[in-house]
């Protein structure tokens, strides 16, 4: 106390927020540099503690790593049984957790419990029954022709599990994200750990508690924690990293990998843009701003990776559709019980100033109400913002819309070109040309027209990026092969060896060489029977 007091005396406080420290003079009993010695202890006894946590935390990580590669060499998870059991028991876990799963989401997100079954917990259900139902088939070995002059072969293609697969799940899911690429691993037959994430605190807690009360604890391992966790995560070697989040983070999942060649599935996201023809039918209108709405309030409110991030619009459309995405936010939008909330105070400030940038607010037609305390935004609609801005450069990830007008609809396919690849193309349109150009001339993970968000669920097509939207597919059959190994194999007698394969080298061999690889079988027959000369060029 005395130390303290001393050294407190040397500092005057010229207000209550800014101390400047007098300079010292001769300490001829030592006090400050005792204080100093101590003070440097105590800093050192800090980072010692730190480095021991850190080490601890990094054996017991290995050690789940261990148990899992153990698990999966000793084959338990390669069989169509416990495959199939594992799946049922995830079945079940969905089914008879349903509650404590809304209750969860809740609490992250404020989701409304039918969103909660919509976009997680029914969505799950139907993805493990449709991998039950096809499991038998997506393990049998895929037949292969081979050529005639390869008699007498037989070739397969087996599809056999990477080994031990780390998933990082987002936040925006915490369910979804975490269990849909766990059924493919499982489908597959690997060992996975699991890191589900942190921001949504409560969702981790819930599969941390009960994924090991139903799914095999030796080969299934959640572990929870924040960018340390996930850091000595990376630092382990794995068969597989699948990952769920933005394109920063992805990149620092690849510069781990590499150091072990490590292959990676990175689902990023990236700016999804909405084309909106001016239909004609007054129904069709109708229906596309239903979807439009659903797509960016009503899926999480616009927090997620295949959200409409923005519309491109005809000038004179504009206005129209203005007044009709205003009606429908009144009828269905303005309940906060409604509309998930921002999942927190950092993402909140990120849209607040968007928002709140001077050149962007201005442009505001709708909305852009904020409470910070229940970490709500209005639904808002943003009406030709500057492209430069921070709203239009970055992906949005929250409900801000903004409206890109152009001269023409055509337009659009020059103005997404000179654009990153996005995770997905939505275009509302009848024109069947419209749609050829846009499959044709502009690339993206995917494409969706007159609808949005709703192909997320379709098992028969791949989800996934391409360029700085990500890479790597997945849901169904595309889940099950992300996590497989196609293993070539072929089977020969040893029946008919032709010396025409080894030294030492003729003119007859270069043409029976040249017969095979151009499948000329005729040719063939006739050099061999000794009826056809050899060429000499």
């Amino acid at each position: 106390m005395y130390n303290l007091y001393f050294f407190f005396s040397k500092v005057t406080y010229l207000s209550d927020k800014q101390p400047k420290r007098i300079k010292q003079r001769r300490d001829p009993l030592g006090r400050c540099s005792q204080l100093r010695k101590l003070k440097g202890k105590g800093a050192l006894e800090a980072r010692e503690s730190k480095d021991r946590r850190r080490r601890k935390m990094a054996m017991d990580l290995e050690r789940v790593v261990e148990q899992a590669r153990e698990t999966f060499e000793s084959g338990g998870t390669r069989s169509y049984f416990w495959r199939r059991s594992q799946l049922r028991a995830l079945k079940d876990l969905l089914h008879e957790k349903e509650a404590a799963i809304c209750e969860a989401l809740k609490l992250d997100l404020g989701k409304h419990r039918v969103e909660a079954y919509r976009d997680e917990i029914g969505f799950l259900i139907k993805s493990v029954d449709h991998a039950l139902q096809n499991l038998k088939k997506w393990m049998k070995p895929e037949k292969v022709s081979v050529p005639l002059v390869a008699f007498p072969t037989t070739s397969e293609v087996v599809l056999e599990p990477l080994g031990v697969v780390l998933i990082f799940a987002s936040w925006n899911f915490p369910i979804g994200l975490s269990l849909e690429p766990l059924i493919g691993a499982i489908s597959a037959g690997n060992s996975v750990v699991l890191k589900p994430s942190e921001l949504a605190s409560a969702s981790s807690k819930f599969l941390a508690t009960n994924l090991p009360k139903y799914l095999d604890n030796k080969a299934v391992s959640v572990i929870e924690g924040g960018p340390l966790v996930g850091q000595q995560l990376l630092e382990q070697k794995w068969d597989k990293i699948f990952f769920t989040g933005s394109a920063r983070i992805g990149r620092i999942i690849m510069t781990a990998a590499a150091k072990h060649l490590t292959p990676v599935c990175l689902e990023l996201g990236g700016k999804c843009p909405a084309i909106i023809d001016s239909l004609s039918r007054s129904r069709d209108v109708k229906v596309a701003i239903n979807r439009v709405a659903g797509a960016k309030w009503g899926f999480c409110s616009g927090q997620a990776c295949i959200a409409i991030d923005y519309l491109l619009v005809e000038e004179k459309y504009a206005p129209f559709l203005v007044d009709l995405l205003k009606e429908k936010i009144k009828n269905c939008y303005m309940r906060p019980a409604d509309l998930t909330r921002i999942v927190n105070k950092q993402h909140f400030q990120r849209l607040r100033e968007m928002i709140e940038d001077p050149l962007v607010a201005d442009t505001v037609v709708h909305g852009g109400s904020l409470d910070q305390e229940s970490l709500y935004i209005e639904p808002t609609i943003l009406l030709d913002p500057p492209l430069d801005s921070e709203v239009m450069k970055e992906e949005i990830f929250g409900p801000l819309l903004p409206i890109i007008t152009l001269k023409k609809i055509g337009d659009s396919i020059e103005f997404l070109k000179g654009r990153p690849k996005p995770l997905v193309i939505y275009a509302f349109t009848n024109d069947e040309k419209l749609k050829k150009r846009i499959i044709e001339e502009t690339s993206s993970g995917a494409v969706t027209f007159n609808d949005a968000v709703i192909q997320f669920a379709l098992d028969t097509l791949p989800f996934g990026g391409t360029g700085e939207s990500g890479f790597g597919k997945y849901h169904g059959r595309f889940s099950f092969d992300q996590f497989s190994h196609r293993k070539a194999v072929m089977r020969r007698s040893f029946c008919l060896e032709f010396s025409f394969r080894y030294p030492p080298w003729n003119e007859r061999k270069l043409q029976f060489l040249r017969y095979i690889y151009s499948f000329n079988y005729v040719g063939l027959l006739l050099l061999f029977l000794g009826l056809k000369r050899c060429s000499s060029t």
